[in-house]
């Protein structure tokens, strides 16, 4: 996303909680800070992707946070999956600064970000949604503003439980085609082309069949998300059946020793459940499956 920024003209100054990272960003034509304060001192728009709520009001708000640094009239972008009321937290904050403040999470995955394809979710004023338009269009196709503050980290949400009940439906369809003999790849490529049809089955299913299991978005952080899930539905009052038990699975994950692993190896965990044991040796990814006889 940083170099998608760069290649459209924007000057870039980064920071990294981890240092070598960061350096990935001079090879670029970006320049490194060595602090949060530093990239955003002087800055006319911000823009912070961190892993959780926790992570995004300390970086923000903290003594040596960038909202200390910047001047009134900035924007900060929050393109983080945190909880909506930190993100209404944040946008409180900034509102009393004269800082204008939009929660940007976005969908779409590594290749997504990559190929400037990201979907994203904003929440906040319509004028500074526009400001921040042309950053948007350098780092996505789909750019929407979905409502007021808050707003976007709670269509995240809904993004999140939707792909984690899809990688699992998916997964219980390659495990169902493999009990009968199927060849996989022709049964992707024919549900592929009806209603069926699925950006998991295009972009993920051929690794799960490659046992590819490389983290693009790592088991640990849908974990949280779906986190955020039950806890908004909660406060709302609503009952959410299939993502309370989305959520068990995906712990069930994490107890497995999974959570380092791209979020596709549900694939495994289905797979146990089915009767066999799928040994990951990771990293090398060598796979041994004790096949019972489905019939």
């Amino acid at each position: 996303m940083a170099s998608n920024l760069i290649s459209s003209g924007f000057e870039v100054i980064g920071y990294n909680r981890s240092p070598e990272k960061a350096k990935k960003l001079l090879a670029l034509g970006g320049k490194v800070a060595l602090s949060a304060r530093e990239a955003a001192g002087g800055a006319d728009v911000v823009i912070t992707m961190l892993p959780d709520s926790e992570a995004v009001e300390s970086v923000a708000l903290g003594p040596d946070g960038v909202m200390a640094a910047l001047a009134p009239g900035s924007l900060f972008i929050d393109m983080s999956t945190i909880h909506p009321s930190s993100a209404q937290t944040v946008a409180d904050v900034g509102g009393d600064l004269g800082i204008s403040v939009l929660d940007a999470p976005v969908s779409g995955g590594e290749q997504g970000a990559k190929d400037r394809t990201l979907s994203i979710m904003v929440g906040g004023t319509e004028d500074a949604f526009e400001a921040a338009r042309p950053i948007f269009e350098s780092l996505g196709s789909t750019v929407i503003l979905v409502g007021t503050h808050g707003a976007g980290q709670t269509v995240k949400a809904a993004n999140q439980l939707i792909v984690a009940g899809v990688l699992q439906l998916v997964s219980e369809a390659l495990v169902f085609l493999d009990a009968y003999g199927v060849d996989p790849e022709r049964a992707i490529q024919v549900l592929a082309g009806g209603l069926a049809s699925n950006a998991i089955l295009t972009r993920k299913a051929p690794a799960m069949l490659a046992r590819d299991f490389s983290p693009g978005f790592r088991v640990s952080l849908h974990h949280k998300d779906l986190g955020i899930v039950a806890q908004t539905a909660s406060e709302a009052g609503i009952v959410l059946p299939v993502g309370q038990l989305l959520t068990e699975v995906m712990n069930s994950m994490l107890e497995q020793g999974y959570g380092h692993l791209d979020h596709s190896a549900l694939l495994l965990n289905v797979e146990r459940l089915a009767g066999k044991r799928a040994d990951l040796n990771w990293p090398t990814q060598t796979l041994q499956l004790e096949r019972t006889n489905p019939q």
